[in-house]
């Protein structure tokens, strides 16, 4: 059963490269969570001037588009089996906003970014967000040609990726906004009432 509300997705790049692998892949789930209903936003955090972590305030643009999402797509090329540091700073700035919310990952990698992938879910597991069970791996020159997706099978994970998000993205946001509103103790999402 699809909900009638309004499901928004934000696309985080954490690429500071223009033309990044890992945002034309994120990019595409975008689209293709549209194509689910889902209303999306991107934000390269290559343009977005968010000061380290503690340094300086956040700005207003990028405050708000994390307060609009109601699940996230983070996305990170392999910096030697880890995510980048842009990206690791945009988590660390916005851990609270995270509960109870969906995450898919994206990961420009010659290596799969398994590591990449890792580091971000247990990232998000400490907000407590929650994960796709799987993420999406690009290897840049392989999987592109002339700025096109060239891999069905990187196509069919992108596809699946953008449709699950926003079906279980849905049911995940339907039922902490249940459990907030209710009394129940025994519950997750109690700590947040």
């Amino acid at each position: 059963m699809m909900s009638t509300t309004e499901f928004k997705i934000l696309g985080v790049a954490g690429s500071l490269r223009g033309g990044s692998y890992s945002t034309q892949a994120l990019s595409l789930i975008l689209r293709n969570a549209e194509k689910h209903g889902a209303v999306v936003r991107l934000l390269e955090l290559g343009k977005a001037n968010l000061p380290m972590y503690g340094s300086g305030q956040v700005p207003e643009q990028v405050s708000s588009a994390v307060q609009w999402a109601d699940a996230f797509v983070l996305a990170s090329p392999d910096y030697h089996g880890s995510m980048s540091g842009a990206l690791k700073n945009f988590l660390d700035h916005f851990f609270e906003e995270f509960a109870g919310k969906l995450f898919g990952y994206v990961v420009a990698s010659h290596e799969k970014g398994l590591t990449v992938m890792d580091q971000m879910r247990t990232v998000v597991r400490q907000c407590a967000g929650w994960s796709l069970p799987y993420g999406v791996s690009v290897n840049g020159e392989q999987d592109f040609s002339a700025g096109s997706l060239a891999s069905a099978k990187v196509d069919r994970r992108i596809k699946m990726t953008g449709r699950d998000l926003v079906v279980y993205g849905r049911l995940l946001k339907a039922q902490f906004q249940s459990d907030l509103a209710g009394t129940e103790a025994e519950t997750f999402v109690a700590h947040y009432r």
